[in-house]
């Protein structure tokens, strides 16, 4: 059927209109989070200039924000933001390949989930920091002493939910797919990779939000370079404001990392339906 002109007018206007109607409820989401952000500025200056807090535990947040800006500017700040995200990108993509590859063979082999089962039910409730001392003892202050833990910490984010994901294909769809003389890689490609996807997106997102938490914590007690570390010897030498100034930044970088995550889960599943309404919300 061929559309007429002031149809296909009509159509192409009709794309830009939805966008225009998604961007009042994005700007209502920013104009709220912003608002939080500065209420809760607003309540830690007052608490602290009040009297309610003493100063030298809680400094007010000007000049926690007036020092966070001068960190901005120290090349040290960077080379321990640098240190920070290179073992934190370096042990999410180990931990995202390690859980994507065996949670897509666990998860397609019920012989497979059944031997491993008990096995990962005693492993992934073990704290990654009560490998620290493991840790310690294998690498010292190296990067691998972070990387132990945020591979440990990540692996399992990732590896749970591509094993949901590949258990979660539709009976119907697969049996569809051998009827119609689909192989294998056709299968895999066509039905249960499109059904995998969104369990191994949110697996990333979460691994990703994990993978940081450890890559800090990893140095702040083991002592590995980076901001965690930073923020061990702020406290260390009395250098309160410091301490906090580098505790909003790595806020901050934690914040950058979800909105990145969530950036890349959306264009990776434009075409998902729990995308699609979310957008047109």
């Amino acid at each position: 059927m061929t559309l007429t002109t002031s149809q296909q007018t009509t159509a192409a206007a009709a794309v830009p209109g939805r966008r225009h109607a998604r961007r009042p409820g994005a700007r209502r989401a920013a104009l709220l989070g912003t608002a939080g952000i500065i209420g809760f500025l607003l309540l830690w200056e007052a608490v602290c200039r009040l009297g309610l807090v003493d100063p030298r535990f809680l400094p007010p947040a000007s000049e926690v924000l007036v020092q966070l800006g001068r960190d901005l500017l120290d090349l040290a700040f960077w080379r321990s933001v640098s240190a920070t995200m290179t073992s934190w990108a370096i042990g999410l993509a180990i931990a995202v390949v390690a859980g994507s590859v065996l949670g897509f063979l666990i998860g397609s082999s019920r012989f497979l989930e059944r031997a491993t089962r008990s096995t990962i039910e005693f492993l992934r409730p073990i704290p990654s920091v009560a490998l620290i001392p493991l840790a310690v003892l294998l690498f010292g202050t190296k990067i691998q002493s972070s990387l132990l833990l945020i591979v440990y910490a990540a692996f399992w984010q990732v590896l749970l939910q591509v094993i949901y994901g590949t258990q979660d294909v539709d009976p119907v769809a697969d049996a569809t797919a051998r009827s119609y003389g689909l192989r294998r890689l056709s299968r895999i490609r066509h039905v249960v990779w499109p059904t995998t996807l969104p369990y191994l997106m949110t697996g990333v997102r979460l691994a990703a939000t994990v993978a940081l938490i450890l890559a800090i914590t990893s140095e702040l007690i083991i002592g590995t370079p980076g901001l965690g570390k930073q923020i061990a010897l702020a406290q260390s030498g009395g250098a309160v404001v410091e301490m906090y100034a580098l505790v909003v930044a790595t806020g901050l970088i934690g914040v950058a990392i979800n909105l990145l995550a969530r950036l890349v889960e959306r264009r990776a599943l434009a075409w998902h339906t729990s995308v699609r309404s979310e957008l047109e919300a």
